[in-house]
């Protein structure tokens, strides 16, 4: 369309290219007489009917006409917009009414449109090719195009319309556009604080003073919705602080005069800060159940600074309690009453009925790829049971953490009946598919990379599909896994796993190992917070390629070892976001039995937990704790391909199998049965914009790994502590996650294998 309405310009010299802004319409030229009208004739439709023109005039045959009854008449046809020209003569008792036909619109084109396409502009303009070219159209459409312009921030955008005159009283419309560069906010400043600095309010808002470091956000254009957001943004800021009488008095935003920056400035009232004072709870509305079962849930007392956020924790607490007593038509709302002399706030935490309603049916919309089942099955609400604004967002906070939406939004709305109510669902997906990469350098491997393909959200089922492959000098992996989350229909999830993997460990235990195996595992839920998984592996292990002078230890065990063996994991996880946790604690414990079929013959079992404290808001203690054995059954010992291994990721500071029982002749390190491995960490933000997800991290690893079934005194077998203390940095980089960290050993021995930096990022697709 663009090139045949440039080449229609090309032809100026035939065809009138004018800009629609000089148009100029006739105006009506009337005799100075009065008199009957006796008839009326309509000259200059082509493809209007003049009954259409007759229709609209206010003089109609046999009435008294005038200079202002013509005048009207005129204004009423040229205000249909199909006229470009109207005029009305009379001549005795006749009335000639001349007209000139807006022409009709052939084609509609864009040009200079780079950032936003032409079929999104379309659906703005409400011209439209076989349409009459109206003026008041047309200028209404340059407004709504400047303002498309403008939502993205582009207050500089000019939008001129043009027309191509074509045979045949037709017209091309060309929308010329100059984008210009996106407005910046070049500074944002506050008037009236003087609790917080403008720079710690700063970090409070959304919208971002322009900087060099931002050119992967948009969160430094100016966008009018977003201050409006920013408002509310300070006003919750100020609430979890105490200042229960804080407002925003004014937010304006000035355009500099060349049109490509802002300049923003919020005007505040702080107020003055309140204590909580009288804190209590009102139960009277409960139904046979102890008042206690909310009691217990409030957290506030005497003396804390006031904190609108904590009060509506408790709120929230007090809500789910309520639900799981099947108390589902009551609510809890706070009744705060600030004391200005004071300076404190009265808390009453009330309990009331509210209208029984029901939920009419879940609307699902926005999931263009994922099905309506993998979204409706995450609801503990179905149609027809009583509502309740608990499960509503236990319901939002678990699509949250399904991680295939870049937004949710559940929110109930009126039904069709009083009683009714219809959940909304509302989503937006994003890439669920994943290519991660990992690297690392160690003091005995050099460097080593892994690379994994992953879709979480197969076919739109919910089903997770992953293929990963770790390569270095010395290790090569294949691993394909194929996990069903709703077995059944259920909540029951059902998986499948087949894997290959050549290990060389020569550098480690002199051996070089292969793996070739499968397992079938079903997972299922306890209670809230309790899940089990069950899991049968047939594996295949081959030792081989072992050096002539390993140790004896290890040429015993060269040859190939069938392992059949079932095993179970039991997991409690009460974290606030599997993905991001800052709260909460995840435990585990482990358990496998091998012999009923195959070579080996051994029990093990592991059992941890991995607790986060929040210090502060961005100040996440973190602590680990695992421990582990594995013991032979029957005539049989435990082999090397069994033993636990420690260090590299599992003990920072040190390589992989850096410590635990060694062959001192050899330097081959063999593995242990028992151990134990902990952590501390410390995440801590670095003093950069939150937006740019850059925090730092100071931990402290510690553990052990010792006995084995052979003894001789080449081995050296101690239980003794090795501890090293750390720093590391990451990054939630919009390519996936990276970190570095450096490790320094302070507890060590002299045969353990050390590994100071380790370096790891991902990316998602």
């Amino acid at each position: 369309m663009k090139t045949k309405l440039r080449y229609a310009v090309s032809l100026a010299a035939v065809c009138a290219v004018v800009s629609l802004t000089p148009v100029l319409i006739s105006k009506p030229v009337f005799a100075q007489e009065t008199g009957m009208v006796s008839r009326v004739e309509v000259k200059g439709t082509e493809r209007v009917d003049p009954a259409t023109v007759l229709s609209y005039m206010t003089v109609k045959p046999g009435d008294n006409y005038n200079q202002e009854a013509l005048s009207e008449s005129a204004k009423a046809i040229y205000g249909t917009g199909l006229f470009a020209d109207v005029n009305i003569q009379p001549k005795g008792g006749v009335l000639v009414v001349n007209v000139v036909e807006n022409p009709l619109i052939n084609q509609i084109a864009f040009e200079g449109n780079d950032e936003i396409k032409d079929d999104e502009l379309m659906a703005e303009v409400a011209s439209r090719p076989r349409n009459v070219l109206a003026r008041n159209t047309i200028l209404a459409d340059v407004e709504r195009l400047q303002d498309v312009y403008r939502r993205q921030g582009r207050y500089s955008v000019a939008v001129e319309p043009k027309v191509i005159r074509l045979d045949q009283n037709r017209v091309n419309l060309v929308f010329e556009v100059n984008e210009g560069p996106e407005s910046e906010i070049r500074g944002v400043k506050f008037v009236g604080n003087t609790e917080f600095s403008d720079d710690s309010l700063r970090e409070v808002i959304a919208s971002k003073e322009s900087r060099w470091f931002r050119f992967l956000s948009n969160n430094d254009r100016y966008d009018g919705d977003r201050l409006a957001y920013d408002q509310e943004l300070l006003r919750r800021f100020y609430l979890r602080e105490g200042y229960a009488d804080f407002r925003v008095v004014s937010s304006v935003a000035e355009l500099t005069p060349d049109k490509e920056s802002f300049f923003v400035t919020f005007t505040v009232d702080e107020g003055q800060r309140y204590k909580v004072g009288n804190v209590s709870v009102d139960a009277s509305a409960l139904r046979d159940a102890d008042p206690k079962i909310i009691e217990s849930e409030n957290t506030i007392d005497a003396g804390d600074w006031y904190d609108a956020d904590e009060v509506q924790d408790v709120v929230d607490a007090m809500t789910n309690a309520l639900g799981q007593t099947e108390q589902n038509f009551l609510a809890v709302t706070p009744d705060i009453q600030r004391n200005p002399d004071s300076q404190t706030v009265d808390i009453v935490f009330r309990t009331a009925p509210t209208p029984k309603v029901y939920v009419e049916r879940i609307d699902i919309k926005g999931n263009v790829r994922t099905q309506d089942k993998v979204i409706r099955r995450e609801f503990e609400l179905a149609e027809g049971d009583a509502f309740s604004k608990t499960k509503v967002a236990k319901a939002e906070n678990k699509l949250k953490d399904l991680d295939f939406f870049d937004e949710v939004k559940v929110r109930p709305t009126q039904g069709s009946a009083p009683d009714q109510t219809v959940v909304e669902v509302d989503v937006q997906e994003k890439s669920t598919g994943e290519i991660s990469l990992g690297a690392g350098f160690s003091t005995s491997e050099g460097p080593l990379a892994d690379f994994g393909i992953k879709e979480r959200n197969f076919l739109g089922k919910g089903q997770e599909l992953a293929f990963s492959t770790a390569v270095s000098g010395e290790r090569t992996e294949f691993d394909v896994s194929f996990t069903e989350p709703y077995f059944l229909d259920r909540d029951l999830s059902a998986g499948i796993d087949a894997f290959h993997t050549t290990r060389d460990l020569q550098s480690e235990s002199s051996y070089d190992q292969k793996r070739t195996g499968g397992a079938l595992r079903i997972g299922y839920p306890l209670s809230q917070n309790l899940r089990q998984t069950l899991r049968y592996r047939l594996e295949n292990n081959n030792i081989e390629n072992v050096e002539a002078d390993a140790s004896r230890f290890i040429r015993e065990q060269e040859g190939e070892r069938l392992t059949s063996a079932f095993s179970q994991r039991l997991v409690y996880d009460t974290r606030d976001s599997a993905l991001y946790p800052t709260r909460g604690f995840t435990s585990w414990l482990d358990a496998e039995f091998a012999g009923l079929g195959g070579d080996a013959e051994y029990i093990s079992g592991k059992i941890g937990t991995n607790a986060y404290y929040p210090i502060t808001k961005d100040w996440i203690l973190n602590g680990l704790i695992e421990t582990g054995a594995i013991s032979g059954w029957g005539d049989d010992d435990t082999r090397i391909n069994e033993r636990f291994f420690i260090g590299g990721n599992s003990l920072r500071g040190f390589s992989n199998s850096g410590i635990g029982p060694r062959d001192i002749g050899t330097d081959d390190a063999l593995g242990g049965n028992l151990f134990y491995r902990g952590s501390v960490e410390m995440s801590f933000p670095l003093g950069l914009p939150e937006e740019l997800g850059v925090k730092g991290h100071a931990f402290n690893d510690f553990g052990s790994l010792w006995s084995i079934d052979e003894t001789d005194v080449r081995i050296v077998d101690e239980n003794t502590l090795r501890m090293a203390a750390g720093l590391g940095v990451s990054w939630r980089s919009p390519f996936g996650p990276i970190r570095l960290d450096y490790a320094e050993p302070y507890v060590s021995e002299d045969y353990d294998k050390e590994e100071k930096f380790r370096f790891s990022f991902g990316t998602r697709f």
